[in-house]
């Protein structure tokens, strides 16, 4: 168990041998890519590290002492993972720094075994809930970016087209989805808001199979798109869509459809009020 002038022993050693600690710490590194970004990385890292241990708060790293030491990681964590580097290799970066810091211990305290184990052990326990945290946190951070991405992916695989001046067609592709179906509603209702468009098009010709939840989220967004005063046409109704829509009985009868985009198109300027 360290003791309080361990830590304060330790926190001292550090400060005074920090530019040798990060220099070894570096070369553990593999990869060489981003040496400034790593190196600034250590120095921060090593500052809050020694005023957390100088605080007297060393038997956990979940006090407020270490606050600066968590914001530290967390931003090493966000940007790791903001660069693509895997979780295993963001962990490893803060548990390197125990070679460096083991072998300052080696040459300080190696005359003395019992007082060099005890403060390698306990150093060592604290940079591995530190290097546990910093796991947790990257994974938060790359679950976040992930979450960006897909939602991004979303948002693009659901552009909604203006056709003529008052008429917007959302052409969909692939498989909808709740979440895919979210986007396409917000989509289609803020591009009613932003071009004052009186007639919406949804063309599902790209839309592999209909079932009863396809029939949902398309009749859900034909809603919101009346209560925005749309008026909604669907197109893209295949021979194989209209029979598998009879036969699970889903009620279209309020909802225009028309086989193609080109004929909705056409009912669409045919509408009073079309420019």
């Amino acid at each position: 168990m360290m003791t309080k002038d361990d830590a304060l022993q330790l926190s001292g050693l550090v400060r005074e041998n920090m530019e040798a600690i990060c220099a070894d710490w570096q070369m553990a590194q593999p990869a060489r890519a981003q040496a400034e970004q790593t190196r600034t990385q250590c120095g921060h890292f090593l500052q809050a590290y020694a005023d957390a241990l100088a605080s007297g708060d060393f038997a956990h790293t979940d006090g407020r002492s270490w606050n600066d030491v968590r914001r530290v990681l967390d931003e090493v964590s966000a940007s790791r993972a903001s660069a693509g580097s895997s979780s295993s290799a963001t962990a490893t970066f803060i548990f390197s720094v125990k070679q460096p810091l083991f072998r300052l211990l080696r040459e300080r305290f190696g005359a003395e075994p019992a007082r060099l184990a005890s403060l390698s052990w306990a150093a060592g326990v604290l940079i591995d809930q530190l290097g546990l945290y910093t796991l947790e946190v990257f994974q938060k951070s790359r679950d976040r970016i992930v979450a960006r991405q897909q939602r991004e992916l979303l948002e693009l695989s659901t552009p909604v087209i203006s056709l003529w001046e008052g008429i917007i067609a959302l052409p969909l592709i692939g498989t909808l989805d709740s979440a895919r179906a979210l986007v396409v509603m917000e989509n289609l209702l803020d591009k009613i808001v932003a071009s004052g468009a009186h007639t919406a098009i949804i063309d599902i010709s790209g839309v592999p199979t209909v079932d009863t939840l396809v029939a949902q989220h398309l009749l859900k967004t034909i809603a919101a798109a009346r209560l925005m005063g749309a008026h909604c046409i669907l197109s893209g109704i295949r021979p194989q869509i209209a029979q598998t829509i009879v036969h699970l009985g889903i009620d279209l009868d309020n909802v225009p459809t028309r086989a193609t985009l080109a004929e909705a198109f056409t009912a669409a300027l045919d509408r009073p009020g079309a420019a």
